[in-house]
């Protein structure tokens, strides 16, 4: 039987879950707070991405090549775990709620 996309997440989703809750206890700042810097976070990260680029492809000529797309890539993946532990953060139905988001993405996108 084939696994559907929630069910090859599982280890990822139990790693941000567990992300989530390490958060939670570190945090010193009231919930709502702590919500709406960790959607901001994803704009620091995304930043990240810029830089990785810029630096991959030497488009700053005062510092030249500074990442490889090796970088871009790493980069990229802390855009996404960003994300799911904000989703994390704004519901704790956030299998079901990407899962489900994913499915009207592809139902949207590959038919017809």
């Amino acid at each position: 039987m084939p696994q559907t996309l929630d069910s090859t997440l599982d280890p990822i989703w139990d790693t941000v879950d567990r992300l989530h809750t390490w958060l939670d206890r570190e945090s010193e700042l009231p919930p709502q707070q702590e919500l709406l810097l960790r959607m901001l976070k994803l704009t620091e990260e995304v930043g990240e991405v810029s830089a990785a680029i810029i630096g991959a492809t030497g488009q700053n000529p005062r510092k030249g090549r500074t990442h490889s797309w090796q970088d871009v890539e790493a980069e990229l993946c802390d855009v996404i775990i960003t994300a799911m532990v904000a989703l994390r953060t704004l519901t704790p139905d956030t299998r079901e709620v990407f899962a489900g988001h994913a499915g009207r993405v592809a139902q949207r996108s590959l038919t017809g």
